[in-house]
């Protein structure tokens, strides 16, 4: 799994177009090897990320959940602090 992908279920708000894109982006960027493309591959690339998104748009709509939707800004603040306890200075 790709590191730079963001879980983007199951959270208040929802995920945007901007989200969905850039999800799709790291995607394909790791399955091609390459961040980015030459020429003569460019719209092959850029298409491959539209379809992932848009599959990931039609995914996201149909999860369902069985837990309240998590605050985005609670979770982010929380992965700062786990990010400043793993990288601080011993």
């Amino acid at each position: 799994m790709c590191r730079n992908i963001q879980t983007l279920h199951n959270f208040e708000p929802v995920a945007n177009g901007d989200e969905i894109r850039a999800a799709a982006l790291q995607f394909v960027r790791k399955i091609s090897g390459t961040t980015k493309p030459s020429r003569a591959n460019a719209e092959v690339f850029e298409r491959a990320v539209q379809e992932i998104a848009h599959a990931t748009r039609h995914l996201l709509e149909d999860l369902v959940a069985s837990t309240p939707p998590k605050d985005r800004a609670v979770e982010a603040a929380k992965a700062k602090e786990r990010a400043a306890k793993r990288f601080a200075a011993v």
